[in-house]
């Protein structure tokens, strides 16, 4: 659904094109017929008084890959759910305790290309029911909120490099308080952050 009344609505009426890791770093050469894995990931806001909040994790330090990262609730498509959507909703359940019935479902954004070779949809929703966060031990270290207003101000990102794999590689961070927010999350939001303001 797209409904004005909700943030982020207009993201969804502006024309899209899918996003990449890769953006920043046209010098990397992309394996041929490579298979990237179906995943996503919840982009929730919530009302808090006068303000809109976007809903984030902090990974688990202890998990193999992207321990301790900021990252949107979300993970892989897996064969029990219905759609992208589905997974979304699930994921952000079994991570947060954000309850499906607690959400309207604004849309979908375009497709995310990750270095870790994941295709992640990005699901916009909105908290409209009770919401309490319960962090999934496994996990999630920690869940937070981050003014939206901040994370839609392009000028709040910054393009920072590291060697990854042997190679000089350019990505966007946009850092909240204590939080590092960076990679694939940050790309995402720098998305939306171009399409809200432009």
């Amino acid at each position: 659904m797209t409904d004005p009344d909700f943030p982020l609505s207009k993201t969804l009426t502006r024309p899209k094109r899918p996003s990449s890791d890769y953006d920043l770093n046209p010098h990397v050469a992309l394996p041929a017929g490579r298979t990237l894995r179906e995943a996503a990931v919840l982009v929730a806001t919530v009302a808090r008084g006068n303000t809109t909040n976007l809903i984030l994790t902090k990974r688990s330090s202890r998990l193999q890959h992207h321990p301790g990262q900021i990252a949107f609730p979300g993970g892989k498509l897996d064969p029990c759910d219905a759609d992208i959507i589905a997974a979304a909703l699930r994921e952000a359940e079994e991570e947060i305790g954000l309850h499906r019935s607690s959400v309207t479902v604004l849309g979908t954004l375009p497709s995310h290309e990750t270095v870790t070779g994941f295709l992640i949809t990005p699901v916009l929703a909105h908290v409209t029911g009770p919401f309490t966060a319960r962090p999934e031990a496994g996990e999630v270290e920690e869940v937070f909120e981050v003014p939206l207003s901040h994370v839609l101000s392009a000028e709040n990102f910054a393009i920072q490099s590291r060697r990854w794999r042997g190679q000089a590689r350019r990505y966007y961070t946009v850092p909240w308080g204590p939080y590092y927010i960076w990679g694939a999350t940050a790309r995402i939001l720098r998305s939306i952050a171009t399409e809200e303001t432009s």
